[in-house]
């Protein structure tokens, strides 16, 4: 439990982090300028937003809200991205355009993977609001007729007649 809440407490950060780990790797591992325009129009906006987005997808679950901790496979599907995504920033000669693939194969999967929690958690509770909603769970009281005393009425005018 201890390494799942970590995890839903690193989400966010992470949309931050990892954008910054990409232009620290491309300092660091001594890319071209050529490499910097990538890093800087393509590699840090798209982390950034999709980390978002599945932070959010993340966060908009029932289950994940209520315990304050993600999911297993949430744990290893960020695990796995993340880690893509860290060694992409390496710029590994040889290797970035495997792992570069991997990262990308990563987060669209663990994006589908958000999108089928959400929805089999969503299409759960909905089918439980209209189990306890029913004409069976009303008591007899309320479904009996109005009663026969009439009620009062009051009437509120907008605007006076003048004569």
């Amino acid at each position: 439990m201890v390494l799942r809440r970590a995890f839903f407490r690193w989400l966010l950060p992470a949309a931050f982090v990892l954008p910054l780990w990409m232009i620290v790797g491309w300092a660091i591992f001594g890319q071209s300028g050529w490499g910097l325009l990538w890093v800087l129009l393509m590699a840090v906006p798209s982390v950034f937003i999709g980390q978002l987005v599945l932070t959010l997808l993340t966060r908009s679950r029932p289950s994940v809200r209520a315990e304050r901790a993600v999911s297993w496979w949430d744990v290893a599907g960020f695990t796995v991205w993340h880690g893509l995504t860290i060694a992409v920033a390496c710029f590994i000669d040889g290797a970035f355009p495997w792992l570069l693939t991997g990262a990308i194969i990563a987060v669209l999967g663990l994006f589908w993977l958000q999108l089928w929690q959400l929805w089999s958690e969503a299409r759960g509770s909905g089918a439980r609001i209209r189990e306890t909603i029913t004409w069976s769970s009303m008591s007899s009281h309320d479904r009996t007729s109005p009663s026969s005393t009439p009620a009062e009425v009051i009437i509120v005018e907008e605007h006076r007649l003048r004569d």
